[in-house]
């Protein structure tokens, strides 16, 4: 019997995502008003968010819950490039969220998960910030943002948008290893801020 995969841990020999084209037509877009309900029972339009100030969205597959299996089954998810790893994703922006605040920048994960979902993770996490729900792909469809199907649900490919003044300055895609997603994006923020 194999061991149960402890989700904060990245398992050995992860295909590595390759960019494939899918976020080279988002920077320099206008994000639409499009208010998305978060965790924190609000809805929030990341346009309007945005002016004077960095909002970092990092996109991910979706949290999945302690002994429940990924769609698909365990093989097949770590199996596709890029699906594993939104735990440690979601927990490294949470170590840094203190630093994102110094740095002026709102963080918020997104995912197409329903916010009932997203709620259980963000509890048992303890995250600092708020999780997005995209359940209808209106965000997602709106800018084109890249997609994978498994198991029959449709998901975010894991990147991450960082907005000023409602438009897409800078993206990261494909985003891997998923743990050192925050670092970088906090050290590109540093740097604008020069």
């Amino acid at each position: 019997m194999t061991k149960p995969h402890n989700p904060v841990d990245l398992p050995d020999n992860l295909p590595v995502p390759q960019d494939d084209g899918g976020c080279d037509h988002v920077p320099g877009t206008e994000l639409p008003a499009l208010p998305l309900p978060g965790t924190g029972g609000g809805l929030h339009d990341l346009r309007a968010e945005s002016r004077g100030r960095w909002v970092v969205l990092f996109c991910y597959p979706r949290t999945g819950r302690p002994g429940e299996e990924p769609p698909g089954g365990e093989q097949a998810w770590n199996a596709t490039p890029g699906a594993r790893g939104c735990t440690p994703q979601c927990l490294s922006y949470g170590r840094l969220f203190a630093e994102f605040e110094t740095l002026g920048a709102r963080v918020y994960g997104v995912s197409t998960q329903t916010t009932g979902e997203q709620t259980e993770a963000v509890e048992r996490l303890g995250l600092p910030y708020e999780l997005l729900s995209d359940s209808g792909m209106t965000l997602a469809g709106a800018l084109r943002l890249p997609v994978f199907t498994v198991a029959g649900k449709t998901l975010l490919r894991r990147q991450t948008l960082l907005v000023r003044d409602g438009v897409v300055r800078h993206v990261r895609y494909p985003v891997f290893p998923s743990n050192e997603d925050a670092p970088a994006v906090a050290a590109w923020l540093r740097a604008q801020a020069g």
